[in-house]
């Protein structure tokens, strides 16, 4: 006897037999012999006493479908198998109408849900349609009711949910001197220890490229110029070796020579045999190193993932060694970036970060303060490198020393979007080796809005917050679900990143399960929206009151604090994230303004304020800005990212972004990248900064690259944003 249902989305409930009465007359109904009560009970009774103890909703279907077919009424088999097939086509006809566009290459909020992904050719289009049908997978099958009901109902997005089956992280930071050194295995070939600049450049990228696709997020080096620094040296002496071979002198007295910096000079005039086959050796290493820089920006930003419709995700942290070989590093990073890709186009990827420490590379007196000064004046130029503030309060490390050659171990670093892993609860306090291993935002926005029917502001605080607990608790339960999943993914199913990459992966065996070192990562909690829910809550965002900053600062704390709270709950390193909400800040915004209607303030653009953001169309001045958004911070320890319009061709004005690095500096902000236009013709090269440009004032070309950043990423093109980020690109206002 049957007792229990398996429905399609996976739940299990009683059996209720008079479903298979009302299915049966509906069919009896669209015949011309009409309904036969008899015959339908005979039928229902029947399957009910003969059917297994738990059967799925499909078997019981098909049992009427066979009952029916050996009754006298065949034709009422009919009009019930009609109508059942109707229901599958109506079930999936949401799919069919998503493919369809997919296929048609229509430009809307499915095929632009990612900017950095072209969606229209045919490897985009394969893998849109496979997010599309392993999402409602998720959603049946992976989530528990409680968890579905909040995604189903807006109060909380799960990032990547189309990987979610896949057991992936999200991404990592490569401590690539263990790639460099040892070489690495990736399941289809091996890589050989590098020796020169060359290919240690080579194999960086390729360390980026195979970990991208084993993961859904971002892939990054933390130390970039301390982890090639070494194969400078080693390309000089190669010059030397060559000039023994070319002089048949004995020069090895010159391999380990001391040398401040690496810097081209003209041996033409350098008398002594020594000092001008030293220089000679420095120049050509220095050529090299430009040359090997150059490869890296290039194949960054041609190199394909995931099924060849996407360049990697990367970015790259530097700044702080003093060496001069890191220092050859950085500065002929930054030379290359400077002079821009192929015809000279901005490069996209990887997103670069500049370490901003006081005694090492910001103020005048510091070593790396000349590489500063060209790292301000590329990004006026090339947005990047962004800013990462070192001397941050809670960027810092006891263990950091300034003549310690290894203190990058002790530095935080971050993903360019705004990723950031440092504290540990259950290792070293480090961003190498480890990453995030998924995130869930909040819509504390909508939140908000279910408070507002409250017309005492204390009480409708004091309800926000209680339901604010609620969703928190479902969001950390959530990550803790897809922890349990993620942590029984084996080893071999991460060639590279479980190998060589990720802290504690070298004591792993190929069937290992992956959890005893996966805990060294983090689960992100995200927020996106506190401008429009602090509307809804007192009528007024953090940028037009004390009160209301007074406000966002406790909403954003009690988050911090109910994280700390998971840590100990559920044993794992939980932290607070600042979303860089791209495709989400209009979605959960559309289906609100469904719910809730237009409401001013708060539902009646496109999209919502990205996560602690002072929103982009309120004016305001840099400083203010800085001062408004520091606090949080210090309070999202997951990530964030603070910026500023600024108006005219910066290229011309290195001292803003000096000016910029002093504002985050002065008010403890932890990262930050200054936004501003950026025009380039594909045909003649011309560049400018119009705000507003669609023909070239040089060649009279419409072939414009409209550069812009978005969620702290650069896109060629506007073309492939959505509808929500192109309305806030609109809005947005310069910081004077």
């Amino acid at each position: 006897m049957i007792l229990t249902v398996i429905k399609r989305d996976g739940r299990v409930v009683g059996f209720n037999k008079e479903k298979i009465v009302a299915a049966i007359r509906r069919a009896m109904l669209h015949t011309e012999r009409g309904e036969d009560e008899s015959l339908i009970y005979k039928i229902a009774d029947k399957i009910e006493i003969s059917g297994k103890e738990k059967m799925t909703v499909e078997a019981i279907q098909d049992c009427v479908e066979m009952e029916l077919m050996k009754s006298p009424r065949k034709e009422v088999a009919q009009r019930y198998i009609a109508y059942r097939n109707q229901r599958n086509i109506a079930r999936k006809a949401k799919t069919r109408d998503i493919f369809l566009e997919i296929i048609e290459a229509k430009s809307n909020d499915i095929t632009r849900e990612n900017a950095n992904m072209n969606a229209d050719t045919p490897a985009g289009m394969m893998m849109k349609f496979s997010s599309e049908t392993t999402k409602p997978f998720v959603d049946d099958f992976l989530l528990t009711d409680d968890v579905r009901m909040a995604v189903e109902h807006n109060y909380i997005h799960i990032h990547d949910k189309d990987y979610y089956p896949t057991k992936s992280l999200t991404c990592v930071q490569h401590p690539l001197d263990k790639i460099l050194e040892h070489g690495f295995f990736a399941g289809h070939g091996e890589s050989r220890p590098a020796k020169r600049i060359e290919t240690a450049s080579i194999l960086g990228c390729i360390s980026m490229e195979t970990a991208q696709n084993e993961m859904h997020g971002g892939q990054a080096i933390p130390a970039f110029d301390f982890y090639l620094a070494p194969f400078v040296r080693n390309s000089y002496v190669e010059e030397i070796k060559t000039l023994e071979q070319l002089t048949g002198k004995d020069l090895k007295h010159l391999y380990d020579a001391p040398i401040n910096d690496y810097l081209t000079v003209d041996v033409t005039d350098i008398k002594n045999d020594d000092e001008r086959y030293k220089q000679h050796a420095i120049n050509r290493t220095v050529a090299r190193v430009h040359q090997s820089m150059e490869a890296f920006i290039h194949n960054m930003n041609t190199i394909h993932s995931r099924g060849g419709n996407q360049v990697v995700f990367s970015s790259i942290n530097y700044g702080t060694d003093t060496s001069a070989e890191g220092r050859c590093i950085i500065r002929e990073i930054l030379k290359s970036t400077y002079e821009g890709v192929g015809n000279g186009s901005t490069a996209i990827f990887p997103i670069q970060i500049w370490k901003k420490k006081r005694g090492v590379s910001y103020l005048p007196e510091d070593r790396n303060y000349d590489l500063f000064v060209l790292a301000c004046k590329v990004s006026a130029r090339r947005f990047f490198p962004n800013f990462l503030n070192l001397d941050a309060s809670f960027n810092q490390h006891d263990e950091w020393r300034a003549d310690d050659p290894m203190r990058y171990n002790y530095e935080v670093a971050t993903m360019g979007c705004r990723t950031r892993v440092f504290e540990n609860r259950f290792g070293q306090k480090t961003s190498i080796g480890r990453g995030n291993l998924s995130f869930t935002t909040i819509n504390i926005v909508r939140i908000a809005i279910e408070c507002m029917g409250f017309v005492d502001q204390d009480e409708r605080i004091k309800h926000f917050f209680a339901r604010l607990d609620e969703i928190l608790d479902i969001a950390a339960k959530q990550l803790n679900e897809r922890f349990n999943f993620q942590k029984t993914a084996k080893a071999k199913q991460f060639p590279l990143l479980m190998s060589s990459l990720w802290i504690g992966s070298e004591k792993l065996k190929p069937n290992d399960t992956i959890e005893s070192v996966i805990n060294q990562g983090t689960l992100g909690i995200g927020f996106i929206g506190l401008a429009e829910c602090l509307v809804a809550l007192i009528g007024k965002h953090h940028g037009e009151s004390e009160e209301a900053q007074k406000l966002g600062v406790d909403i954003v704390s009690h988050m911090r604090d109910k994280a700390v709270e998971y840590s100990e709950k559920y044993q794992h390193n939980y932290s607070i994230l600042a979303t860089p909400a791209e495709g989400l800040s209009g979605k959960f915004t559309k289906k609100d303004r469904k719910s809730f209607g237009i409401l001013p303030g708060i539902t009646d653009r496109e999209y919502y304020t990205n996560s602690n953001h002072v929103p982009v169309y309120y004016k305001c001045s840099a400083s203010q800005k800085a001062q408004i958004e520091a606090p949080y911070h210090a309070l999202t320890g997951g990530g964030h990212i603070f910026y500023i319009e600024i108006d005219g061709d910066a290229t011309h004005n290195p001292d803003a972004v000096m000016n910029f690095v002093d504002l985050i500096d002065k008010y403890n902000l932890g990262y930050g990248s200054v936004n501003h236009n950026r025009n380039r013709c594909m045909d003649c090269g011309y560049e400018n900064a119009d705000a507003n440009i669609d023909r070239c004032p040089k060649c009279g070309s419409t072939n414009i690259d409209k550069l812009q950043r978005i969620t702290g990423y650069l896109v060629g093109t506007t073309d492939r944003w959505n509808s929500a980020k192109l309305a806030e690109l609109r809005d947005r206002v310069t910081h004077d």
